[in-house]
């Protein structure tokens, strides 16, 4: 979510699908002018590296017109870790009635290896300020995040509760804090 809010940012880009891998990790699919697409490659590296992340990023200028049948996957769900593994974006109409009502929010990430750690960050993080969870993912080895929302103090204030909440419980693999998110990172949030 931090490294697509920082693509969108950055350049003219639109997401087209989300798909995990069997990493922990996600593979973007972004689509848009080959300069805005090279540059929002170039900030997705930046910013992986900021977070100390392992990334490939790479730019496919002039897709052939059949090599969409090989990267646009299908939805798919994995009763394993009881999600998607493939997530499309929802209607951006739908979302952007609610982006405009509530100018302002933040999006905040706690990631753990470890459920205990991150279900004890999530709590003192609701603890802390006037917070809700959107979401939970799962994405296998022992790899967990948890999403919440709300106006940027809170979301700050939480996050930071939470990280703290961690140690000793499990490893924190990433805190952030998405001030207004992007319209990519908002049509692939669970709900709003």
């Amino acid at each position: 979510m931090v490294i697509l809010d920082a693509m969108e940012k950055t350049g003219s880009v639109r997401v087209l699908q989300a798909e995990l891998n069997d990493q922990p990790g996600v593979c973007l699919k972004v689509i848009g002018p080959l300069g805005d697409v090279q540059s929002a490659a170039a900030a997705a590296r930046q910013i992986a590296g900021k977070m100390m992340v392992e990334i490939v990023a790479d730019v496919i200028a002039a897709p052939h017109e059949g090599a969409p049948a090989a990267y646009e996957a299908l939805p798919d769900f994995n009763p394993l870790f009881s999600q998607a593994t493939v997530q499309v974006p929802g209607s951006a109409k739908q979302k952007e009635k609610v982006v405009d009502q509530q100018a302002g929010f933040a999006v905040g990430l706690i990631e753990t290896q470890g459920f205990t750690a991150v279900f004890e960050a999530i709590d003192t993080a609701l603890k802390t300020a006037a917070v809700e969870v959107l979401a939970r993912e799962k994405l296998g080895g022992g790899y967990i995040t948890v999403i919440i929302k709300g106006d940027v103090a809170a979301v700050s204030a939480a996050v930071e509760a939470g990280k703290k909440k961690v140690e000793g419980l499990g490893k924190l693999v990433a805190a952030h804090v998405i001030p207004s998110p992007s319209q990519g990172v908002i049509s692939l949030l669970p709900k709003l």
